[in-house]
């Protein structure tokens, strides 16, 4: 009997401003479901900020919320480019200030005319609520509000991470 072909992995990216507080965790939590259900070889999962401070580790309370569920953050931040759009299959945006920067990226070139992009752009909170609007649409920056901010911020995330995984299976 013939092997059957692997399937193709589907790129997931998270991405916030920064990229040390929401997209990490919003990362790790993806990938302890994706684990916890026996698919890590379906998908390729990072994160990426739009305003990245480069090469830096997660918050520290990003970090500690994700160690109280049980797995570690691992990777350090990285700069957003226009070629993850090409690389990943789903870009999940943590709030419409970061979806306006994306517009702008993506937006017409100097260059002349850009190839279709390959990934599905969208906010991550319509995830857990296909109808939010305005402030809804926002997964809220932590980073003011100590670590009960951090661990409200993961229950939203994981929330919505078990909605994407349940679409993407």
């Amino acid at each position: 009997m013939a092997e059957r072909p692997a399937r193709p992995q589907t790129g997931v990216l998270f991405v916030c401003y920064a990229n040390i507080c929401r997209s990490p965790l919003a990362e790790g939590i993806f990938r302890q479901e994706v684990e916890r259900r026996g698919l890590a070889g379906r998908f390729a999962v990072d994160s990426a900020g739009v305003s990245a401070w480069e090469g830096s580790a997660p918050h520290h309370l990003s970090v500690e919320v994700a160690e109280e569920r049980g797995f570690a953050l691992t990777g350090v931040s990285r700069q957003l480019v226009r070629g993850d759009f090409y690389d990943f299959d789903e870009v999940l945006v943590m709030d419409r200030l970061v979806y306006g920067e994306i517009r702008r990226l993506l937006g017409p070139s100097a260059f002349g005319p850009q190839a279709p992009i390959r990934a599905r752009v969208r906010l991550f909170c319509t995830l857990v609520d296909p109808r939010a609007e305005g402030r809804q649409l926002d997964v809220a920056d932590p980073i003011s509000g100590g670590i009960e901010g951090f661990r409200a911020t993961y229950d939203l995330l994981q929330r919505g991470c078990e909605e994407l995984l349940g679409e993407l299976t």
